[in-house]
C-alpha cells in the first residue's frame, strides 16, 4: 500500500464516478474472470455494442480497465493496482486515516 500526505480528490472523484453505475459493476465483475472481448461482455451483459462502449470508455479512463487490440477485436482487462488504489482511497476516507486535521473553527 502506497503512503499519501493528502487524498486526491480529484482522482478519487474519477474512481467513484466509474464505480457509480451498475453496468459498470457488472463489466467489472465479468472482467475478475479475465480478459474478455466486448463481443463476450455485449453477450454476457445483453448490452447494445454502442451502450458498452460508452461504460468501457468511463472505464478505462479511470484507469480500472486496459484494453488490446488484437485485429478487429478489442480485449478488455481489470488494472488490479487501480482497484487496490480506490480500496486505498477509501482507507483515505475513514475517521484517524491520513494526516492530522485542523482543528475545528468555533462557528
Amino acid at each position: 500500500m502506497s503512503v499519501r500526505s493528502r487524498l486526491d480528490v480529484g482522482r478519487a472523484a474519477r474512481l467513484f464516478h466509474a464505480l457509480s453505475d451498475e453496468t459498470r459493476l457488472r463489466i467489472l465483475e465479468r472482467l475478475r474472470r479475465g480478459e474478455r472481448c466486448v463481443c463476450e461482455l455485449t453477450d454476457a451483459l445483453d448490452a447494445a455494442q454502442s451502450r458498452l462502449s460508452f461504460h468501457l470508455r468511463i472505464l478505462k479512463e479511470a484507469g480500472l480497465v486496459t484494453d488490446r487490440r488484437d485485429g478487429r477485436w478489442a480485449y478488455y482487462a481489470l488494472n488490479p493496482d487501480a482497484l487496490s488504489e480506490a480500496g486505498e482511497v477509501i482507507g483515505d476516507l475513514a475517521p484517524g486515516a491520513g494526516p492530522p486535521a485542523r482543528a475545528a473553527s468555533s462557528c
